[in-house]
């Protein structure tokens, strides 16, 4: 602990004449001057301020390892005069500010916080690293109204973890002031009537800077107490954390960093911890159900087929409503059973041109191909639905992008508006071609043009809504038709093996394995020949009609 004198000028009221000898408990703290320099301060009021500043560093131990001081001030514009990193020493400090010139300027209060949350409490400028735990504060003086906003960017300010204390001298406005200090507002906010009285806070911060609150008060942190001016907050040992909302209900008891361990999270399948929460998954081929905990089927849980989101990205459906669309084929996929041998998901963007997101073959699990559906980035450009349609047809079902083979071929094509070229004939050459095509319009898109893509008959196929918002009316009854449409996995299961039996036995008739289906005589052959004919005659017996 060091000894804190205050040592007054002769000019100073002789109430502030006292030599403080009372023991300063100086922890060490990044501290930022964030001062008031307009036009509205008169040159002998701004010396009085940069008195208050001298006499309060008084109380503070400054070293590199101790307290750091930076200062800015402000008029229409801010001016950094020095910053957490520039001095280590109180009498460099001190004669910084003594140097100090007035700006005389305008009040741009809101510009000097966001300097201040953004540039000054920045490692590069010397603040220390959130994780040791340094109070960082800022003490802001000002005489007048702000002539920008502040309550926003001081919220923000506070919530990056600076402690505020705002200083008001003359005619502030006491409600911008509790706009921006800390809380709570009796120990952060002050308001005197001029310069001359700013020297009666000495005293006040004094006692705020030279206290240790967790040994003044009965703190009650289960683990550890950590110190600032006039506060302190409660930190748990490592390991453990406080509650989800950054306290327990009483803002003082820790719990294990694993709170699926430590809590009654309820999730019927999987407890996931995270940083300070926890989510409920559900295992393979079950989704989370509406209250986050419970599992269910995907309600087209035993249909399988590979299905192709044809998306719609041109200018006019923007950006906001792009993200809708998103959300719908999400919604989709959410009531597959999106696995290896369940259904398969590939998407195409269009506008101008095509643009492949990813294909039937890439992901396997509907968590990855939702994440997929996420970073899509909004084409916004013309809207060539044919050459979609093209695409579609002649590459995404393709045995190279994952289509696989008697498995039924689905596609979703969405639209917004009128197609720039023709859809008709690539739509009915993926039609002949067995691909079961869903159209679905939403706003000025044409309903010929809709009736031209979609599959017949039209009114399982083709979908309307005058608007986005009444998107979800129709995507509850593409969900059930798109499921009723499917193969079940028992019929996949036998369609593969009734492939694989097939693809053998052509494989034998072909002579590939040198035996012939009408002869079974192996002898004479050389070694490796015999026991080649000898496996391929099992197999001849095997597929033997």
């Amino acid at each position: 602990n060091e000894f804190c004198h205050f040592i007054p000028n002769s000019s100073q009221t002789s109430s502030l004449s006292l030599i403080l000898e009372n023991p300063c408990k100086a922890i060490p703290l990044d501290f930022i001057f964030v001062i008031d320099s307009s036009r509205s301060i008169r040159p002998n009021d701004y010396e009085k301020v940069k008195t208050f500043i001298i006499n309060l560093l008084q109380f503070l131990k400054i070293g590199h390892n101790a307290t750091r001081v930076g200062l800015l001030q402000y008029g229409s514009v801010v001016q950094p005069e020095f910053s957490l990193s520039t001095y280590t020493t109180k009498s460099e400090v001190e004669q910084a500010v003594r140097n100090m010139e007035h700006l005389a300027t305008g009040t741009m209060t809101g510009l000097a916080i966001q300097y201040t949350m953004e540039t000054a409490f920045t490692e590069e400028h010397g603040a220390r690293p959130m994780n040791l735990h340094i109070p960082r504060i800022a003490m802001i003086v000002t005489d007048g109204r702000p002539q920008d906003t502040v309550e926003e960017i001081a919220a923000q300010a506070r919530q990056a973890g600076i402690q505020i204390f705002a200083i008001g001298v003359g005619r502030v406005d006491m409600n911008t002031l509790r706009a921006i200090g800390s809380e709570p507002h009796s120990e952060h906010v002050h308001l005197v009537a001029n310069f001359s009285q700013i020297e009666t806070l000495i005293s006040v911060f004094q006692s705020k800077l030279c206290s240790d609150m967790c040994e003044v008060v009965d703190h009650q942190c289960q683990h550890i107490c950590v110190s600032s001016p006039a506060s302190y907050r409660c930190k748990c040992r490592e390991g453990y954390i406080l509650n989800p909302d950054g306290k327990t209900p009483d803002g003082k008891t820790c719990q294990s960093l694993d709170l699926c361990q430590t809590v009654h999270h309820g999730c019927e399948h999987q407890c996931v911890s995270t940083n300070d929460s926890y989510i409920c998954r559900c295992f393979e081929g079950f989704m989370l159900a509406e209250d986050g905990k419970s599992c269910k089927k995907p309600e087209c849980s035993e249909g399988v087929m590979d299905l192709v989101f044809v998306i719609d990205g041109s200018k006019s459906l923007g950006p906001n409503n792009f993200e809708l669309v998103k959300q719908f084929v999400n919604s989709i996929v959410d009531s597959l059973d999106i696995s290896k041998m369940g259904t398969h998901v590939g998407l195409l963007q269009y506008s101008t041109k095509v643009r492949t997101e990813f294909t039937l073959g890439q992901y396997s699990t509907a968590q990855h191909i939702k994440s997929a559906v996420n970073r899509m980035q909004y084409m916004g450009r013309g809207s060539m639905t044919g050459s979609a349609l093209r695409h579609m047809f002649e590459s995404s079902f393709s045995t190279k992008e994952g289509g696989r083979f008697n498995i039924p071929r689905v596609s979703i094509v969405f639209t917004d508006g009128r197609s720039q070229d023709d859809v008709s004939e690539w739509a009915t050459k993926a039609k002949n071609s067995g691909i079961t095509i869903y159209a679905l319009g939403v706003g000025k898109a044409i309903e010929q043009e809709l009736r031209e893509i979609a599959s017949e008959p039209d009114e399982k196929h083709l979908y309307y809504a005058e608007d986005f918002e009444k998107m979800a009316e129709i995507t509850k009854k593409l969900k059930s038709r798109i499921c009723a449409g499917t193969l079940h996995k028992a019929e996949v299961q036998e369609s593969l093996q009734g492939s694989q039996k097939y693809k053998l036995k052509s494989l034998v008739q072909n002579n590939i394995l040198l035996c012939s289906l009408h002869s079974y005589q192996c002898s004479g052959l050389p070694l490796t020949n015999y026991f080649m004919c000898h496996s391929c005659v099992l197999l001849c017996v095997f597929l033997k009609p």
